[in-house]
């Protein structure tokens, strides 16, 4: 089948689910829907909304590929690779309209890998494809045509990738620069992010997962996500790297965010409120650190040293929680699955 045509006749493949805008000429409701913070009525998870009609939603969901990450790799400094581990997870990073639709690196690249269940109205084709010279997000690479490629794997076999990883990693450095600034008309990286955007995707190595395959997505992972964030944000602070900072907080903030959909589930109000209070911290923390407080970073470590306690009730009532299959199926409406554990 030929994709390579105008995009004008493209005609995007409807989703299943009520609520959701799933459509070409919808997708503006559904930008604007994100913009005002607003989850959609059907269901509060705003991954949902670029999963495959055809795909297992819960499963979709509820796994995620192993992480494929040496720290160390290429000799990259930790510092490094954390703080574009961060970015690579949050909206904020690409900016503009993928950032009001809730979408990061990691929506296509889930856990740095693939993401074969992936289809966004207008950038798609096929699941688990995108047009990176769609006007979607940007009119800079747009080439009039349709013709979406298969998202690659960032943790596999780096010969096969588009782009050279080796040597100082420039080639990767501007290609990665041109994706956020061009392709989704993202604010120019601060050169500490993106240095650490190379890095991470340069740490990824196929090694790291052999024999290894889908993972549970746990309360306890986003947490973490958010607390590396945090300390890369920490890490910066004492660097005098304001700029990275304040990207790094609102990354872990964005975290929280998806940890708070996570717990809509009726009963889990005690939890949803540990997490805004904890989100609300993190804002304040956040407008020290743009005003240079000094008191920002020592906030910062009290705000770190409390993660464990709130975590430690997310755990607990995880079961209940969206993290958990049978929940999910029952608030998606679908038929329930009595397997052991879930």
């Amino acid at each position: 089948m030929d994709r390579r045509r105008p995009r004008a006749l493209r005609r995007a493949k409807p989703a299943v689910w009520p609520g959701l805008i799933a459509t070409a000429g919808g997708l503006i409701l559904l930008l604007a829907g994100a913009a005002e913070g607003l989850a959609p009525k059907a269901f509060p998870l705003r991954a949902l909304r670029w999963v495959a009609a055809d795909a297992d939603p819960v499963k979709a969901l509820t796994h995620q590929p192993a992480e494929c990450l040496a720290i160390k790799a290429h000799g990259a400094a930790s510092y490094g690779v954390e703080v574009g581990r961060a970015a690579f997870r949050t909206p904020l990073l690409l900016g503009g309209q993928a950032a009001r639709a809730g979408l990061s690196c990691e929506s296509c690249h889930r856990n740095g890998r693939a993401n074969p269940n992936f289809f966004f109205p207008g950038l798609s084709g096929a699941p688990g494809t995108a047009d990176v010279t769609s006007a979607l997000f940007s009119m800079v690479r747009d080439d009039g045509v349709d013709n979406p490629r298969t998202i690659p794997d960032l943790g596999g076999d780096k010969r096969r990738l588009k782009i050279d990883q080796g040597g100082d990693g420039a080639a990767l450095r501007t290609f990665i620069r041109g994706l956020v600034v061009d392709e989704f008309a993202g604010a120019e990286p601060p050169p500490a992010v993106l240095d650490g955007l190379v890095a991470y995707v340069r740490a990824l190595d196929p090694r790291i997962c052999a024999g290894r395959g889908e993972e549970r997505l746990r309360a306890a992972l986003t947490v973490s996500d958010a607390t590396r964030a945090a300390r890369a944000g920490l890490g910066a602070l004492e660097r005098g790297d304001v700029t990275t900072a304040v990207l790094m907080v609102e990354a872990a903030r964005s975290r929280l965010g998806q940890l708070d959909e996570r717990y809509a589930a009726t009963g889990l109000e005690t939890d949803r409120a540990a997490i805004r209070t904890a989100a609300l911290n993190l804002g304040d923390i956040l407008s020290r650190v743009r005003a240079s407080d000094p008191l920002a970073r020592f906030r910062l470590m009290s705000w770190l040293a409390d993660v464990p306690r709130w975590a430690s009730f997310l755990a607990r009532d995880e079961h209940r929680s969206f993290y958990a299959e049978r929940p999910l199926r029952a608030a998606m409406g679908l038929a329930s699955d009595d397997r052991p554990g879930k």
